[in-house]
């Protein structure tokens, strides 16, 4: 196992704990209780510092990385085991022959994280254990300052710090005794920020020391603004020891972090630990972590209050933390709305009233672009939708530096179309009130696509034609965006030998055994590594930089160009998805990352737990049984 695995734990609320297998912070978001408060997010406890007492000596238990390589104390060399199932779990072997366990989940539905320590073997032994606290948002780092308040209110057993004013209180219960004894830890060293090109101190504030006896088992409850009394642990640990055993495979297990009820209702967060709630993101995902795995009223829910967004047929991308405005700058988060209803549709027919509400946003979808709405998207005569602007990333490939749209795209891009023309067929199959209009675009369209699209120098599709709203100018990068004209969507664009081709020459220049590169190699301005500062890693995102939720479109085609037989549903377990699954054991353990290297290794980066990457697995997954 690399030691770079990490580990997750949400509440079913936005907020979550995360931090590596073998500890030492390596992120600003890694932390005991990040807590989700009316949409935005605050690291409340960053960390513990945590020794031992046994007759053979003093032992710490954790590891902290401070500035200049300073790494005081070093617990994690004493880590004999790491086990996932049904939470994290850690087994200390100490030179003395002690043995602790500790455990650590949080409950579902409450701002809340449990800790527990207990003597495995050898002993007595004790416990001191030191909160680490800050009380900032968490994209942000802590300095030392004199405003923070180290003096707890009691509260019973109880002691409740309120840091600063506009966060949310910590709440610390359990059953260790308190010390008084506030200290500040400065200049921790956070390698992956360094690494991102971000600031990398930070300065952490503990009131206090908690003593505990290994005697019996040692619980710290961790609850974020819980003003009642928390759950003891061993009834929250029934608790969601019981709610995870309901759970069909630790895959969709997994799903469940993505699941979240928000301020304003229930969503779905694009990644741990830095994305909240995305438009595209939301309705890709949708599919793998809620329809696959039979979550209906779920999606219903999410898809009701998404419906309520719709303006000048557009979703919106992303909604900021807090009370920012939404943002209007995706031209296939709407599209790719419409696919998710038609699938809840299929798959699980809701009541009258919901179905006319989704039908009715479908309808304001389709209308909004035949017209023409923002940032010149417009469907033309051709049938085709055409969309973009100068200084907009309105594709998925949305990457941006400054002022540069690194991959613009404007036109008519491939999988636009290929969304587009599914949600025309998708329109005319409702009944929409406008049906036949549907009907004339998807047929228009449709032959259009067929006569424009095909790129008999490389066997695949272009990328894009009427570029930069240029007739007839056409951009013929070889990306991965084609294979939705094959795979990935209700309807296919192309049959026979072109669609066979496609599949065929996305797999020979495309496929990775983590995904699909976003760029051929042999194509001008291929990265090979995505690493380095926002800018180099802005520049190399969709430049060849691998991402694994497009191993469910590809599978998809892959399959369907085959004749989906089981022969051939067995031939691509073995070869496309059992890599990913090995995957589940590092990085983000028991997930799937955001992006991976583009060359050999293919080394995991961005987020390392990724909705839409782990929606696509559960989704290929179904589609290879």
């Amino acid at each position: 196992m690399s030691d770079d695995r990490e580990w997750l734990e949400t509440d079913g609320l936005g907020g979550f704990a995360t931090g590596p297998v073998r500890g030492g912070r390596t992120r600003r978001y890694h932390a005991l209780l990040v807590a989700d408060a009316d949409g935005q997010r605050f690291v409340l406890v960053n960390g513990l510092e945590v020794q031992a007492q046994t007759p053979g000596g003093t032992w710490p238990l954790t590891t902290q990385v401070y500035a200049d390589g300073v790494v005081h104390p070093d617990g994690g060399r004493f880590l004999e085991a790491f086990l996932l199932d049904p939470w994290p779990t850690w087994r200390y072997r100490l030179p003395d022959g002690t043995v602790i366990g500790h455990e650590l989940f949080m409950r579902h539905g409450q701002p809340q994280t449990f800790l527990s320590w207990r003597l495995i073997e050898g002993g007595p032994a004790s416990l001191r254990v030191r909160p680490l606290l800050s009380g900032r948002n968490y994209h942000a780092v802590h300095r030392e300052n004199a405003a923070f308040r180290f003096e707890p209110e009691r509260q019973g057993e109880r002691l409740r710090f309120q840091p600063y004013d506009g966060v949310p209180p910590v709440i610390v219960g359990g059953n260790g005794t308190w010390r008084q004894d506030p200290i500040w830890y400065r200049s921790f060293h956070y390698a992956e920020e360094e690494r991102r090109g971000l600031d990398a101190r930070e300065d952490l504030a503990s009131p206090g020391e908690l003593s505990f006896d290994l005697a019996g088992e040692a619980s710290l409850i961790l609850s974020a603004g819980a003003d009642e009394a928390e759950a003891p642990l061993a009834y929250a640990r029934g608790f969601e020891s019981e709610r995870r055993r309901a759970f069909r495979s630790p895959l969709h297990l997994a799903a469940d972090a993505y699941l979240v009820t928000r301020k304003g209702g229930p969503t779905i967060i694009a990644g741990y630990p830095w994305f909240t709630d995305w438009g595209r993101d939301t309705f890709i995902a949708m599919r793998g972590l809620c329809l696959a795995t039979g979550r209906y009223t779920e999606a219903l829910a999410i898809l009701r209050r998404w419906a309520e967004t719709v303006r000048g047929g557009m979703i919106p991308n992303r909604f900021p933390d807090g009370s920012g405005e939404p943002e209007y700058n995706s031209v296939d988060a709407a599209l790719w709305f419409v696919i998710a209803v038609h699938e809840l549709l299929r798959a699980s027919p809701p009541p009258a009233a919901d179905r006319a509400r989704l039908a009715e946003a479908v309808e304001a979808v389709l209308s909004g672009y035949a017209l023409g709405t923002r940032h010149d998207i417009v469907a033309g005569e051709d049938g085709l939708l055409s969309a973009g602007e100068p200084g907009v990333q309105l594709t998925w490939m949305d990457a941006k530096v400054g002022d540069w749209v690194v991959t613009p795209r404007i036109g008519k891009p491939v999988e636009i179309q290929a969304l587009w023309l599914n949600a025309l067929w998708i329109g005319e199959r409702l009944k929409l009130p406008s049906a036949a209009r549907w009907l004339d675009l998807h047929v228009r369209g449709r032959t259009s696509f067929e006569t424009r699209f095909w790129n008999p120098v490389t066997g695949g599709l272009h990328d894009v034609v009427d570029a930069d709203h240029v007739p007839g100018k056409v951009d013929s990068s070889f990306r991965p965006n084609q294979i939705f004209a094959v795979g990935g969507l209700p309807l296919r664009l192309l049959e026979g030998a072109h669609a066979r081709s496609v599949v065929d020459v996305v797999e020979a220049r495309l496929l990775t055994p983590m995904g699909l590169r976003t760029l051929s190699p042999s194509e001008p301005g291929y990265r090979s590594s995505y690493a380095g500062g926002p800018s180099d890693r802005d520049s190399a995102y969709h430049q060849g930089t691998v991402w694994p939720w497009l191993i469910g479109p590809f599978v998809e085609a892959w399959l369907r160009v085959r004749g989906d037989t089981p022969i051939a549903r067995k031939e691509a377990r073995r070869r496309f998805l059992h890599p990913l699954l090995s995957h589940l054991r590092e990085y983000g353990v028991g997930h799937v990352s955001e992006v991976a290297g583009a060359d050999p290794p293919h080394r995991p980066g961005g987020c390392p737990f990724q909705a839409w990457s782990l929606g696509e697995l559960l989704r290929a997954e179904m589609a290879c049984r």
